[in-house]
């Protein structure tokens, strides 16, 4: 199951989670205003929301296998398009001028905030087609949906590192500063990333 395949996809995987979006500014906006215990709040409603989309993909993806088995393959190169645009996105963040402020404050008690955070996967379109993908990327085609789900627990034990992670170094004054400052590094590094792992999944394929 675990291949050198997998593990530059699992890479990936945790860097687009990672990487600036809503999720990752709405953790740093929350920890840097409200404080950590916040944004732990936040973290778990955004995995909570990321699981649905996760268990829901892999049991939908393993009844479509078994009637339309290319619906598989179809999906495989979509996932390869998302890092491609990932890689794009990621390129032209880099390029820009550094933001002033970062992070997206989110605030209210802390039910309300894993509400808040859970609604940002939850009504996420590319949340699911994320899954979707990633699945399809790893998987072999007659995967199973005990397969697809042990897929889930490794991707999705990485994004609780993560997000989790991004918590704890958020509440931080220094560690925003200093991301602040290489921002656009690490936006140019993920940009590499993203397309050299596109690449590696569409020339894998056509071998």
């Amino acid at each position: 199951m675990i291949t050198p395949e997998f593990a530059l996809i699992w890479v990936a995987w945790l860097l687009a989670g990672g990487s600036p979006g809503p999720a990752t500014m709405g953790i740093a906006g929350s920890a840097r205003t409200a404080g950590r215990p916040s944004a732990l709040a936040f973290v778990l409603g955004i995995l909570a929301g990321s699981a649905s989309w996760g268990i829901a993909a892999a049991l939908g993806l393993a009844a479509i296998m078994l009637a339309n088995a290319w619906v598989f393959e179809v999906i495989r190169y979509i996932g390869a398009a998302y890092l491609a645009w990932l890689a794009l996105k990621a390129l032209k963040s880099g390029v820009k001028p550094d933001a002033a402020k970062l992070g997206t404050p989110f605030s209210g008690s802390l039910r309300s905030l894993f509400t808040k955070g859970a609604g940002i996967h939850i009504t996420n379109p590319k949340a699911i087609l994320s899954w979707g993908s990633i699945y399809a990327i790893v998987a072999p085609a007659d995967a199973s949906v005990f397969m697809l789900l042990g897929y889930f627990g490794m991707l999705y034990a990485g994004w609780i590192l993560i997000f989790i992670g991004y918590a704890f170094l958020f509440s931080s004054a220094r560690v925003l500063t200093a991301y602040a400052c290489a921002r656009r590094w690490f936006d140019l590094a993920f940009a590499g990333f993203f397309g050299f792992a596109s690449i590696s999944i569409l020339t894998a394929r056509l071998q």
